[in-house]
C-alpha cells in the first residue's frame, strides 16, 4: 500500500524462484494533499479501502495461506496513518506494518537482485515511488559471492536514501504550468538538489563516470517511459522487464511526453490518465538521478517490493507454529526477525 498504488502479487512457490499465480495494482492516490495537510483525506481512504476489498477477495478465492501486508510513505508521513491502518483491520481484515525506508529500499533491492550487471562494480538500485523515492548502492561482487539466498538475509548494500520525493509529492509542489518553458526545469533543479543533501551518495559519482556501475529502475516511471520509448500500444510487462534503457532515449521519451498536454499523454496507452499528471514529475527525478550517477544504460526492473517480500517468505526462516490466532490480532509481518504469519481473511 503506497502513496499512489495499491499493488498485489499472489504466487506459489516453485524452486528457488515463484509462480505467479495472480497480480492486482489500482492507482489510489492515498497521499493526495498529504503535503499540505499533513493527514490523509477521506477521499483517498475511501479509494485506497475500496480497492483493499478488491485484494482481500481475491486473497481468499486464491485460498491464500502466507500472507505480508506493508505500507509506506504516505502512512509513514500522516498525523492519522496509524489510525487508518486500524480502520483497514476493522473494516478490510487485513493487517498492514508500517515499514521504514530502510526496509522498503532493501525489499526493492531484494526484489532485483537478479539483475546485476556482473561485469560492473556497484547497482544503484532505484524506486521512485509516489511519496518518496530510496536509492540503495548494492556490492555486485558481495552479491554474487553471497548468491540469492544468502544475498536475501543480508543484502549486500553499501549505502542506503531515502528521500522525501515522490510523483505526487512533487506534482502537487510543482503544479503544471503547460505554456512556462521554466517549469520542468525548476522541478529538476529541485530534485537534483534534493538528491545532493546525501553527501555519501556523491562517494559513488566517480564509479559511475568512470563506468564501472550501473542503475536498475524499479518504479512505474521506469517501467512506463520505457514502454513510451518502445511505442508499446499498451503495456506489456515481458517486454519492458529486464530490458536496457539507454539514457539518450530515456531523455527523447521525457522530451515526447513533455510536448504533450495531460490529454495528450493520457491517450497513450502505457500511460493512460492516471499516470498522465504524474509521469513528468518521476520523469525529472530519474533525470536527476541519472545526471549525478550517470551511466549510458539503465536496466529496467518491473519487480520490486512485492518480489522482495515473497522472496523473503520463499527463502526467510519457516513460519513457527503457534496457536491459531482471530481475524482481529493478525498481524501482517515484514521484518526478518519475526516469523510471518499464516494469513485469517475470516
Amino acid at each position: 500500500m503506497g502513496t499512489n498504488n495499491c499493488r498485489l502479487l499472489v504466487a506459489e512457490e516453485k524452486g528457488r524462484r515463484f509462480r505467479v499465480v495472480d497480480s492486482y495494482s489500482q492507482i489510489v492516490r492515498l497521499g493526495e494533499g498529504l503535503t499540505s495537510s499533513g493527514m490523509l483525506s477521506e477521499d483517498a481512504i475511501e479509494r485506497t479501502i475500496s480497492a483493499l476489498s478488491v485484494i482481500r477477495d481475491k486473497l481468499k478465492n486464491h485460498n491464500v495461506k502466507r500472507l505480508k501486508c506493508v505500507a509506506t510513505q504516505a502512512c509513514r508521513a500522516a498525523t492519522n496513518g496509524r489510525e487508518f491502518i486500524e480502520r483497514v483491520q476493522k473494516e478490510v481484515g487485513l493487517s498492514f506494518k508500517i515499514i521504514s525506508p530502510k526496509e522498503e529500499a532493501r525489499l526493492a533491492v531484494t526484489g532485483a537482485l537478479d539483475l546485476l550487471e556482473n561485469d560492473k562494480e556497484v547497482a544503484l538500485v532505484v524506486d521512485i515511488g509516489g511519496g518518496s523515492t530510496e536509492l540503495c548502492w548494492v556490492d555486485i561482487a558481495k552479491a554474487k559471492k553471497r548468491g540469492l539466498k544468502n544475498s536475501l538475509e543480508k543484502t549486500p548494500m553499501i549505502a542506503w536514501a531515502s528521500f522525501p520525493l515522490g510523483v505526487v509529492t512533487l506534482s502537487e509542489q510543482f503544479p503544471e504550468r503547460p505554456d512556462d518553458p521554466n517549469w520542468y526545469p525548476e522541478m529538476l533543479a529541485y530534485a537534483r538538489n534534493m538528491l545532493q543533501e546525501f553527501k555519501r551518495g556523491q562517494d559513488f559519482s566517480e564509479t559511475f563516470k568512470e563506468n564501472r556501475g550501473h542503475l536498475i529502475g524499479t518504479s512505474g516511471t521506469v517501467t512506463s517511459l520505457c514502454a513510451v520509448h518502445l511505442d508499446l500500444d499498451k503495456y506489456i510487462r515481458s517486454i519492458v522487464d529486464g530490458s536496457m534503457f539507454a539514457r539518450e532515449d530515456a531523455l527523447a521519451a521525457r522530451q515526447r511526453l513533455s510536448s504533450l498536454t495531460k490529454a495528450g499523454r493520457a491517450q497513450i496507452g502505457c500511460i493512460g490518465d492516471g499516470r498522465s499528471d504524474l509521469v513528468l514529475s518521476g520523469c525529472a527525478i530519474l533525470e536527476a538521478i541519472w545526471e549525478l550517477w550517470p551511466c549510458e544504460q539503465m536496466r529496467v526492473a518491473d519487480r520490486g517490493l512485492r518480489e522482495g517480500l515473497l522472496m523473503s517468505l520463499i527463502h526467510g526462516k519457516p513460519p513457527r507454529k503457534r496457536r491459531r490466532k482471530s481475524n482481529s490480532d493478525q498481524e501482517g509481518d515484514v521484518s526478518d526477525a519475526p516469523p510471518e504469519k499464516e494469513a485469517d481473511l475470516g
